[in-house]
C-alpha cells in the first residue's frame, strides 16, 4: 500500500487549501500528496493549480460526498 503525505483541507475556505496543497509538495518533493476536502470549488481550485505546475492528479469522490485528489510532489 502506497504511503502518503495527507492534507485535510475539509472545513477550509480558499485560498487556505491551495495554499496547504501547495506547502506539501514544496515540503515533500517526490511524495504522493493526499488532498482530502469538502467542497467542489476547492477541489476544482486543487485540479487548476495542478495543471498549473504541470503535476497530473487522480481525483476521486467518496460516497460520503468528500473528495481525495493523489498526485506526486
Amino acid at each position: 500500500m502506497a504511503e502518503y503525505v495527507e492534507v485535510d483541507v475539509r472545513g477550509l475556505s480558499c485560498p487556505e487549501p491551495v495554499l496547504l496543497a501547495m506547502d506539501a509538495m514544496q515540503d515533500h518533493p517526490g511524495k504522493l500528496i493526499r488532498v482530502l476536502g469538502d467542497e467542489a470549488h476547492t477541489r476544482k481550485n486543487i485540479e487548476k493549480m495542478l495543471e498549473y505546475e504541470k503535476k497530473s492528479g487522480q481525483t476521486t469522490v467518496r460516497p460520503d460526498g468528500c473528495f481525495e485528489i493523489v498526485f506526486q510532489a
